[in-house]
Parts: structure tokens; sequence; C-alpha cells
């Protein structure tokens, strides 16, 4: 007796790595349209050129970042140490002029004093003005103060009068010269504050 094989429409199971042979549709039967390949997570990537310039970009990215923020912080250590030098510099120039200044105020109350020998007056005068003129070369100068308005930041009062014919807080008198290079103070300008 031969066996038959009785066609019920069934699809045989296929075991894992068997190849079954597709077989046509029979007339007037639905074609089935395989199972599209779905990865396990929708926002997941799939392996492939497309994932490496994804990746290749994000480091690319972290390394622009990386290249920007140490190019930031070299300038600003660059102009830090600009600025320390520059600083370094003046402070050491105001540490030495300090030193001198006691000789500023002995030619200053020399110069005060009335004297007959009139070689000896030429001679401190022309020192002082030798003085002076290092000063100036140095970048150093002195802080106007004679009449003019008091200010805090440059003037230090040491004295108060009641004056009528001297405007509100204008300096009358100077006991000591102040000193400034640039926008640094070296020594205040002691003075006598009116009104």
């Amino acid at each position: 007796m031969s066996r038959q094989k009785k066609d019920t429409g069934e699809v045989p199971e296929r075991q894992a790595g068997e190849c079954v042979e597709e077989q046509a549709p029979e007339c007037g039967a639905v074609p089935q349209a395989p199972e599209a390949i779905v990865p396990e997570e929708a926002g997941e990537e799939t392996c492939g050129p497309a994932a490496e310039l994804a990746a290749a970009k994000e480091a690319l990215a972290q390394k622009e970042d990386q290249y920007l923020r140490l190019a930031a912080e070299y300038d600003n250590y660059r102009k830090r140490t600009q600025k320390e030098k520059a600083d370094a510099y003046t402070n050491a120039k105001a540490d030495a002029v300090v030193a001198f200044l006691p000789v500023y105020d002995n030619l200053e109350r020399a110069l005060k004093q009335e004297t007959g020998d009139e070689a000896y007056k030429k001679g401190v005068e022309l020192t002082m003005a030798g003085f002076k003129e290092v000063l100036a070369k140095l970048g150093v100068e002195e802080i106007p103060a004679l009449g003019e308005t008091f200010d805090p930041n440059r003037h230090n009062a040491v004295m108060h009068v009641e004056d009528e014919s001297a405007g509100a807080s204008t300096v009358v008198e100077v006991f000591q010269t102040g000193f400034q290079c640039g926008e640094k103070v070296i020594r205040f300008a002691m003075v006598k504050v009116a009104n």
C-alpha cells in the first residue's frame, strides 16, 4: 500500500537550521509576507556603517569640546601670568620708589628753608629737579592735591578746618606729597581739608 500525503493546508514545523523549500501557494490562497526583522528595542541602533558614523561623530564632538576647554584654560592662564608679570614689575617699582621718598621729603623741606647761600639753594633745586625727572621716567607722578576736591582714594585727610573762602571738601594745605604709578597709589597725599 502506498501512503499518500493528504494536503491539510498546514505548514510543517521547521527545525532550527533546517532548510525547507518554499511551496507555491495553491490557487486562490493569499500569500503571506515574511515577517520583518524588528530590533528588540525601537530606540536601539543597528550595527553597521550608520552606527559607526554616529559613534565617530559623538567622539569627535567630545574631542572638540575638550580642545576648546583646553584652549580657553590656556588663554586664561596666559592672561593671568601676563597680568601677574605686569603687577610684579609695578609692585617692585613702587617698593623701590617708596624707599627713596624720604630723600624727596628731605629735599622738599630743604627747599622751604630760607638761606643766604645762593649756590647751596641752586644745588638743592637742581637735585630736586633731577629727582623729579627720574620719577617721571619711571612713570611715577605726584598726586595733585592743593586746591583739589578731597578724594579718599588718593588723599589722606589728617586735619579739618572751617574756611569760608574755600569750597566744600577742598584741600587747603598739603603736609606730604602723594605719588602714584599709573592707577596704583604708592603713597597717599597727607592733606588738610576745608569744610
